[in-house]
């Protein structure tokens, strides 16, 4: 019969104690955590509600009483649209090529550890960069090379989320359908994206949520306009911009204005987000 070894009282009570005031610590962390999220979050809210209006959406800005932001919702949707076009299908290719192509190569290994590097890349450094290359060349901002600047700051986010999603595909999958004759290519398109779909739309979700609050690339690169502008090789208005001037205006009306775009970007963050959580939830499921 085994014999069990009897702790002593004392190193009982020693360790409920470390482990009750560690507990308490970690709650004590989180409801701080939360209060600050939460007080930053009613604030906006209540200040972002006195600037809704219709006006907002409707009207072009310029007059501190008067105007709205349709040119930096227009503008803001452009450059967002072409940061899409741009990021995604670079992203996704990328992730595709560095999980089933390099995934044991030397060369893979250094764009994947590169790409980690560029996760955590300051975004205003993003931003000077396309300015040397497309904003000067050019001599004029532009809503291009905003859309570059974005897209940079995207690409890393979806490039690995996809291929974290490949590598998780069970190579059983990929040798069956290798042994019934599919070429490679075959096996990629047919087999392993279908299986890791979820994980990749729930990448380029968090990847679309990760560049729309962006604010620094877009004053090096699309600067600003408080004009209504469809010409992507002119300065063109977006809402962080417009809301990072607003903000600092000597104009009550703007100020509002102001908190308005910003409780709309924090709302759609927040959607993306729980979308993405949502789909992530659903592959597992299925």
């Amino acid at each position: 019969m085994e014999r069990r070894e009897v702790v002593p009282r004392g190193v009982l009570l020693r360790r409920k104690f470390y482990n009750f005031l560690f507990l308490a610590l970690n709650w004590l962390a989180v409801a701080v955590g939360l209060s600050v999220l939460f007080w930053i979050l009613g604030y906006l809210t209540l200040r972002g509600l006195e600037g809704l209006s219709p006006e907002l959406f409707t009207e072009v800005g310029g007059d501190p009483e008067n105007g709205g932001l349709l040119h930096a919702f227009v503008g803001h949707a452009i450059i967002s649209a072409m940061t899409v076009l741009i990021g995604v299908p670079l992203g996704i290719l990328i992730g595709v090529y560095l999980a089933e192509y390099a995934r044991f190569s030397k060369f893979g290994r250094l764009i994947s550890n590169a790409s980690d590097i560029m996760l955590a890349a300051p975004s205003i450094v993003v931003g000077v960069f396309v300015y040397v290359i497309l904003v000067k060349p050019l001599g004029t901002f532009n809503a291009v090379a905003g859309a570059v600047a974005l897209a940079i700051l995207m690409i890393p986010v979806i490039l690995k989320t996809t291929e974290n999603m490949l590598r998780l595909v069970p190579d059983a999958l990929r040798e069956a359908a290798v042994a019934l004759g599919a070429p490679k290519w075959k096996v990629v398109v047919s087999v392993v994206l279908p299986s890791a779909k979820f994980g990749i739309l729930t990448g380029t979700i968090l990847g679309i949520a990760r560049i729309v609050g962006e604010t620094a690339p877009l004053l090096f690169t699309s600067f600003n306009n408080n004009f209504l502008n469809f010409d992507v090789f002119k300065p063109m208005a977006s809402l962080t911009v417009t809301i990072y001037y607003y903000a600092l205006s000597p104009f009550p009306e703007w100020q509002k204005q102001a908190f308005a775009a910003a409780l709309i970007l924090t709302l759609f963050v927040l959607a993306a987000t729980l979308g993405a959580r949502f789909f992530l939830t659903k592959k597992f499921k299925v």
